[in-house]
């Protein structure tokens, strides 16, 4: 379990599991999310909850872990853009660190 910080005063954090990294890897929730710029903005975290509300009328997006990534994270009432802006360089971390397994043959 890691936590990150919602706000920039240290006060708010938000609880993220393994499962939860996860999810956004199977569901490729962060491509193309933030603008060149690379400033996380609330419109980013507008854009991300518009993307999961979508693929959530889809038959693979009625995954209990996507639900739970909503309640836990996204929709968390501490996330703002600056958590999610941690949420992203967790998850790169994580990414790094836990590679994806080679399909199988």
């Amino acid at each position: 379990m890691y936590q990150i910080q919602a706000n920039e005063s240290g006060t708010r954090s938000i609880s993220v599991s393994d499962e939860n990294l996860n999810t956004i890897r199977q569901f490729s929730l962060f491509q193309l999310l933030v603008d060149s710029n690379g400033i996380v903005t609330e419109q980013a975290l507008d854009k991300l909850k518009l993307n999961i509300r979508s693929l959530l009328t889809t038959p693979q997006g009625s995954d209990k872990q996507l639900l739970d990534l909503c309640i836990d994270v996204i929709y968390h009432r501490d996330m703002k853009a600056f958590g999610l802006r941690n949420l992203i360089a967790l998850y790169e971390k994580w990414n790094k660190e836990n590679p994806e397994p080679a399909p199988a043959k």
